[in-house]
């Protein structure tokens, strides 16, 4: 593997009593696109945000780019320009243009003036295949358009590593192809990026390894191949079975609210 563009070791993270990753070591080389898929509540969106520090590590360290961000000393703010981050959720301003949503953190974090903030929205806009909608407000744009603008913003900001979060979950599922073609292209270009997604084909088709993640720790990492393809623990192939055959995953939550009903 190349360089590690993104470090973790000894990760742990506990909310109370609530022990949601336990140790967690991993690393991400530089171009090298990792999807991170597991149940709801096995810590995978908590790895993410100790990535950037959105949460703090109870314990352990996160390095990116070679910096380590857990150190008590780092200039966080400074760090965290080298990461791109896309939520669930857009977080654009809604009395804000989409050019206007891509300039105002350029021009307050980057410092950059306001002709240079709106030729790289353009360029990114353009990247994204939104530039007929730079003039355009949040609200007049479907769910999918509002997420490429919301890449689009944190492309703008010139990140070495890009961090999904379950950027298609709030869409609906005719919208979710224009998303993903636009982090093909992100991949294709090269760009380091972490993906915690439930969307098995892009994981199939773009990923470079697959991290499957229970309990608050990584039970698999491998390739595509090797992790979605042929699972070697059993937890990785339950999920999988539910995941990919939706009528069973329903059957079993029937058959479960009944036996509670029952007992």
């Amino acid at each position: 593997m190349s360089r590690p563009e993104i470090r973790v070791s000894r990760l742990h993270k506990s909310f109370g009593d609530n022990h949601v990753l336990r140790g967690i070591d991993l690393e991400i080389g530089q171009g090298e696109v990792v999807c991170v898929i597991g149940p709801s509540g096995s810590g995978k969106s908590t790895l993410l945000r100790c990535v950037n520090l959105l949460e703090e590590p109870t314990e352990g360290q996160v390095f990116v780019g070679g910096i380590e961000l857990t150190d008590p000393d780092v200039d966080i703010d400074a760090a965290r320009r080298r990461i791109g981050m896309v939520f669930q959720q857009f977080n654009l301003f809604p009395h804000l243009t989409v050019t206007e949503n891509l300039t105002l953190p350029q021009r307050r974090v980057l410092r950059r003036g306001k002709a240079e903030a709106a030729k790289v929205a353009a360029r990114n806009l353009e990247r994204v295949g939104l530039a007929e909608k730079a003039d355009a407000y949040p609200a007049s744009l479907s769910g999918g358009q509002q997420q490429r603008v919301a890449i689009a913003r944190a492309l703008a900001m010139g990140p070495e590593v890009m961090l999904f979060d379950e950027p298609t979950s709030a869409l609906d599922p005719e919208l979710v192809g224009d998303v993903l073609a636009v982090m093909r292209m992100l991949a294709d270009e090269g760009m380091t990026m972490m993906v915690v997604t439930h969307e098995m084909t892009f994981a199939r088709e773009v990923a470079d390894r697959v991290v499957f993640m229970d309990g608050g720790v990584i039970v698999e990492d491998g390739t595509p191949e090797r992790v979605i393809g042929a699972p070697r623990h059993e937890r990785t192939r339950h999920f999988l079975s539910r995941l990919l055959d939706p009528a069973m995953a329903q059957v079993e939550e029937e058959t479960s609210d009944q036996v509670g009903k029952s007992g």
